[in-house]
């Protein structure tokens, strides 16, 4: 099925781009109506992706993060969130609950079991040395017709 509307934005790897990646998707997004906590769910995953690359993907410099949001006409929605860092070498390790490769006493390891839980899939690949994609997919609530 082709999207109906889909954008694209790019931005340094900069902490204070994880609001403005969550603000975005949310802005994106409104013209769709979604349900409050439909909202706080998607913008906590986006949150959670991005900063998982801020952190990770470049632990020693600045990089580049790719953010698409593209919407079905099912309501389906799918976010990618994508670096070109230091990737992965176990996914299915990295996805484990508590599993960090940040310092422990700042970081949780929770991020992706956090995107499980608030999505309706996540799926993630990821090179060492070439960076990974977490695609997310959630379906909104059918438009109420009470308006």
């Amino acid at each position: 099925m082709k999207a109906e509307n889909s954008t694209r934005i790019q931005f340094d790897s900069l902490s204070v781009n994880e609001a403005y990646a969550r603000g975005a998707v949310a802005a994106f997004l409104a013209r769709y109506d979604p349900t409050v906590p439909q909202l706080a769910d998607i913008k906590t995953a986006v949150s959670e992706a991005v900063t998982n690359c801020i952190v990770h993907a470049y632990p020693d410099r600045v990089g580049q993060i790719v953010l698409t949001v593209a919407v079905y006409p099912d309501r389906r929605i799918k976010i990618t969130v994508a670096d070109k860092g230091i990737g992965i070498a176990d996914v299915a390790q990295a996805m484990e609950p508590l599993f960090t490769t940040g310092d422990p006493e700042e970081r949780s390891g929770l991020g992706f079991a956090v995107m499980q839980s608030f999505m309706d899939g996540v799926r993630v690949t990821s090179h060492p040395a070439r960076g990974t994609r977490v695609v997310m997919t959630k379906r909104l609530a059918a438009k109420s017709s009470d308006t």
